[in-house]
């Protein structure tokens, strides 16, 4: 005689988290939403196919052409059709190859590089759709950013977890719960696993090679989502309510965490809007000292010969994370130089190996000083002040306040066309840019997301 599962205790934020994720594939969007997941969508496409000849990248295929499996879904940047899981993980890191991945600054996430691979590797798998695809990254984006926020952010961080992996892995299988369309029940399960495989050390930051972050950020994060997602679509039962209760996720974590965060403004705040593209392919701390240069530059009519000192004032954790770096294109110093003596930064400029050595560039590098400040870390959006004390002894002033791509200050379809056309054309060429641009503004009429593949792969 078999026992009655006893019915169990579901607290009201477990509750509300899951009934908004299970109809998340049945909501439509707002206008504008869709037109920012558009946005997002082919700037972290364009991230993938030019972190997919990075190293981290190129690592990452080498990995997955060891693993086999069953031909699900596309790694990006090569010829390999494999499981959705694997396909997942390469993409992810694929997608943080380096800096040129969208990121939400207010809750320390970068949500694309691990949320587009989820929900593109299990929309591959299931044959799902384009405005599928839309959705689920939304919710996505909604969910990576507000686990964040309810861990405690920075205060999570300073105790040595990493914000960027235990966000991006819930925003993950949000995703990949409704690409596979689960129900309540199937998505409490989803997020006891999520929580589960749920990891992060905030030591990343001293990954010189951008490999291990990659994964710590991209690919581990997706793959994980991914794994979730599919063990719950097929009949993989647990605990029931893994926010709630004796040895929860949120007890665990109880120092820094603030778990009513996690369902605050659901279906009214979309995180998407929130989250920035950047400007430049360079880590995002220095967008708006490059952006304040700039300004300088055109407003002053000034170039590099004319520079004789540049003070950069950023906010400290920027600072610490940006200052002397071994890889140039998170190296402010040498970018800043690179800003002066050519007007802009390109992909191919912010990944020039012989620049680092260029004498004129080292010149210039050698007068920049850079300092942080507390205030600026203070502020609701990404600041910076850069002076430059010219050679005739001017002293000119930019204070950049809302950099462009921020929710403050969005980059329309045109910039951010730009910006993909600089990171695709090396790769996949002129014609099939195009027809990647032309797809992800039409994406609604996309049936199947494998019509996809020919755009998206290289031999």
């Amino acid at each position: 005689m078999s026992m009655k599962k006893k019915p169990a205790v579901i607290s009201p934020l477990m509750k509300t988290l899951a009934e908004y994720i299970a109809g998340a594939s049945r909501r439509a969007l707002p206008a504008a939403v869709t037109e920012r997941a558009k946005h997002h969508l082919l700037d972290t496409l364009s991230a993938m196919l030019s972190g997919s000849k990075l190293l981290p990248g190129r690592r990452a295929i080498e990995f997955i052409k060891t693993q086999g499996g069953v031909p699900e879904a596309t790694v990006i940047g090569s010829n390999i059709v494999t499981t959705a899981i694997n396909a997942a993980l390469a993409n992810g890191m694929h997608a943080h190859a380096d800096e040129t991945d969208d990121t939400y600054y207010l809750a320390l996430v970068h949500p694309g590089c691990a949320v587009v691979p989820a929900a593109l590797a299990l929309a591959e798998r299931e044959r799902a759709g384009g405005t599928a695809l839309l959705r689920a990254m939304v919710l996505g984006y909604d969910v990576c950013a507000r686990m964040s926020i309810a861990l405690g952010i920075e205060r999570f961080r300073e105790r040595g977890h990493s914000t960027h992996s235990f966000g991006h892995m819930f925003g993950a299988a949000a995703a990949g719960a409704a690409i596979m369309k689960l129900n309540v029940d199937q998505t409490r399960y989803l997020l006891s696993y999520t929580a589960q495989q749920a990891s992060g050390l905030s030591c990343w930051a001293r990954d010189i090679e951008h490999i291990e972050k990659a994964f710590d950020f991209g690919g581990m994060p997706a793959r994980n989502g991914v794994t979730a997602a599919l063990m719950t679509s097929m009949r993989f039962t647990g605990v029931e309510d893994v926010f709630d209760g004796d040895c929860s996720f949120f007890h665990a974590h109880g120092l820094t965490a603030d778990p009513k965060k996690l369902v605050h403004g659901l279906g009214k705040t979309y995180e998407i809007m929130n989250t920035s593209i950047k400007r430049w392919a360079i880590g995002y701390p220095i967008q708006a000292p490059i952006d304040a240069v700039l300004n300088i530059m055109q407003k002053h009519h000034i170039t590099a010969h004319d520079v004789e000192r540049v003070v950069i004032t950023i906010d400290d954790q920027g600072a610490r994370t940006v200052n002397q770096r071994t890889m140039a294109s998170i190296n402010i110093q040498h970018l800043t130089a690179v800003m002066l003596l050519d007007g802009d930064i390109s992909f191919a400029s912010a990944h020039d190996d012989r620049r680092v050595r260029d004498p004129k560039v080292l010149a210039l590098k050698s007068r920049i000083t850079l300092q942080g400040s507390a205030a600026l870390g203070r502020a609701k959006t990404t600041q910076a002040i850069v002076e430059i004390i010219t050679r005739d002894g001017r002293r000119l002033r930019h204070h950049t306040k809302a950099v462009r791509g921020t929710a403050a200050n969005p980059m329309p379809r045109a910039e951010v066309e730009a910006k993909s056309r600089d990171l695709l054309l090396p790769v996949i060429g002129p014609r099939r840019t195009v027809r990647l641009i032309d797809a992800v503004w039409n994406i609604e009429r996309l049936r199947d997301a494998r019509v996809l593949r020919p755009l998206l792969t290289v031999k």
